[in-house]
């Protein structure tokens, strides 16, 4: 199908362009910006006149649930929902049941992806044999089944030999380490940020330096395996300090944070609100604002969703009882947009990079740009419109947020992806 996307505000990052321009979708691919390319013939245009055009949305983080955890969602309703949030590429991590370990598991899931013709899906292959942080998996025929990259989720390795091991493997064939920094001791049991409102509320904390001990392991055997490792979730003011230091030596690291982190605090667990417990958990204002800093200056490289929908029997429970997690897609550029107009002097442009053309880099991903020739993956929304948070208004078949009842702006008007429109709301 041949689209023109006429009359919107062209936001692209990965090309520095910031104009009205007209976007025309051939075969899939962008075809050309601003004038029609010869012969072109449109089956489809779009009014996008009020509306910001950017490229599909890349989101590092969304739990898709299959296999294993159908009862919690399923790949239709989480894809169906990342089009309505005008996600087009997901990275997927590989704690599922079973793990995503195998070859044959990995092609199941995309082969699934495919059929269903929505967003792309990228899993990322576990580190270790169904997360026990023993036994190497298979990393070269995981990466043959479509894994771009390797990672425990939010499984800890006890062995600092097998980390070792496992980086080691991973530098010799060029492949990225995913880890999220959380020392396997220090604050195992813990449910919420140590401090005030932990102490208060009587609930077993997380300390920061559960963040910082596992950082600074995770650097030195980055400086003796010279392996690349993607930083998963940072939530601390001292974690990122030490990233900082680290990129600037010159270190191979990146890092993400997860949006509700980007403007949540832990007093915003209220009175146990179960919909706010997180992992890594939520954490002091100092933290909050630093996580701010960080991407700004871009210590933080990208935002991710951290999509982690959960159900009703494992969330409506006592705080310290119920699964951490939330959903994230819907709202995830909703979010940005709102930290970008929080954030003095910061460009739309910088803010969608974190979602788009940052994001893409980190993942090694073709995706986040809409240079001529690109796949055509374009999500169209209203910086105007303003929508309620509510249950029924997500497509995900996880319902709980901590933003339930939030008016947000940024509503996802359409979704295209690899040019065919998966979604569309309100269109001309």
């Amino acid at each position: 199908m041949n689209i023109l996307i006429k009359g919107g505000r062209l936001i692209d990052p990965a090309n520095a362009i910031d104009a009205q321009q007209d976007v025309y979708v051939a075969d899939g691919k962008i075809a050309a910006i601003g004038a029609a390319p010869g012969g072109f013939v449109a089956d489809r245009t779009i009014d996008a006149q009020g509306l910001l055009v950017v490229p599909g949305l890349v989101d590092l983080s969304a739990r898709l649930r299959e296999p294993g955890y159908e009862h919690k969602a399923t790949l239709e309703s989480e894809m169906q929902a990342a089009v309505q949030g005008g996600v087009t590429s997901l990275v997927c991590p590989p704690d599922t049941d079973p793990v995503l370990d195998e070859p044959g598991l990995v092609e199941m899931l995309k082969h699934r992806a495919r059929l269903l013709n929505q967003a792309h899906v990228y899993p990322l292959g576990a580190l270790t044999a169904g997360l026990k942080g023993e036994a190497l998996t298979e990393m070269a025929e995981l990466t043959e089944a479509g894994c771009i990259g390797f990672s425990q989720a939010d499984q800890t390795i006890f062995d600092t030999n097998v980390l070792l091991r496992a980086m080691q493997y991973a530098q010799t064939f060029g492949y990225t380490v995913w880890l999220r920094p959380q020392d396997p001791h220090l604050g195992r049991d813990g449910i919420a940020h140590s401090g005030a409102v932990a102490s208060r509320l009587g609930l077993s904390g997380v300390p920061v330096m559960a963040e910082t001990v596992a950082l600074h392991t995770i650097f030195e055997l980055m400086r003796v395996t010279g392996a690349r490792v993607h930083l998963c979730r940072m939530s601390s003011a001292a974690g990122l300090e030490l990233v900082r230091a680290a990129k600037k030596e010159g270190l191979p690291v990146s890092c993400d944070v997860g949006v509700h982190h980007v403007h949540l605090i832990d007093m915003d667990i209220g009175f146990f609100d179960a919909n706010a417990r997180m992992t890594p958990p939520l954490r002091a204002q100092r933290d909050r604002d630093a996580i701010r800093q960080a991407l700004a200056d871009g210590t933080i490289d990208a935002i991710c969703s951290d999509h982690t929908p959960v159900d009703d029997d494992e969330k409506l429970l006592p705080f310290g009882e119920a699964t951490p997690g939330a959903t994230g897609l819907e709202l995830l550029l909703s979010l940005t947009l709102k930290w970008s107009e929080e954030t003095d002097s910061l460009e739309p442009l910088r803010a969608i990079a974190k979602i788009t053309s940052d994001a893409a880099r980190v993942a090694g991903l073709a995706a986040g740009s809409l240079g001529v020739g690109s796949i055509a993956d374009i999500c169209l929304f209203d910086p105007a419109a303003r929508w309620k948070v509510a249950a029924k208004a997500l497509a995900s078949q996880g319902k709980h947020t901590p933003f339930l009842g939030y008016e947000l702006a940024g509503q996802v008007r359409a979704t295209i992806v690899a040019g065919h429109l998966a979604f569309e709301r309100g269109l001309a």
